[in-house]
């Protein structure tokens, strides 16, 4: 894949040597903040491999690492949620707004044939809203909720692909 991503992006299932490099990059605290909907249980590094590896092992989730020039910068996957599909991604920050986000997506859309999926994402978080966007989801309405990283009740609007 390329798509005017700096370097060759390509996506692979994702591995357990993977995820101490996952845990640094969900760090970012800008990221994090973005993200809205992360716990601070995600900054102790033995949990968060611990919750990953029951995610790894989970055949209803499909994970896979984005890589840009072979290093691992982020990881997209799609899971079941209350009865629906529904996507996840996060990509390394230095590489927001070059187009890795949304080619990653555009690949595991590829693989993953079932329809619908669903997103979220927080109302301010723009790069997200063009990342679904530009691969055909359509905004079905929002929810309010509260996020953990804020600390605060935001609005995170809803997501569909057919």
């Amino acid at each position: 894949m390329s798509n005017g991503v700096p370097g060759l992006l390509s996506l692979r299932p994702l591995r357990e040597e993977d995820l101490p490099r996952l845990f640094e990059i969900q760090l970012d605290e800008e990221a994090r903040h973005l993200a809205a909907f992360v716990t601070e249980e995600a900054k102790n590094r033995e949990a968060y491999l611990a919750k990953h590896q029951k995610i790894l092992a989970d055949p209803e989730i499909t994970n896979r690492g984005v890589e840009v020039d072979g290093k691992l910068v982020g990881s997209v996957a799609v899971f079941p949620i209350e009865g629906d599909i529904e996507l996840t991604y996060w990509i390394r920050r230095d590489l927001w707004g070059r187009g890795v986000a949304t080619a990653a997506v555009a690949g595991l859309l590829e693989e993953v044939a079932v329809r619908p999926i669903h997103a979220r994402v927080i109302e301010d978080n723009s790069g997200s809203v063009r990342v679904l966007e530009r691969n055909g989801f359509v905004r079905i309405g929002s929810e309010d909720a509260f996020a953990d990283a804020r600390q605060a009740t935001v609005t995170e609007l809803i997501y569909k692909l057919d």
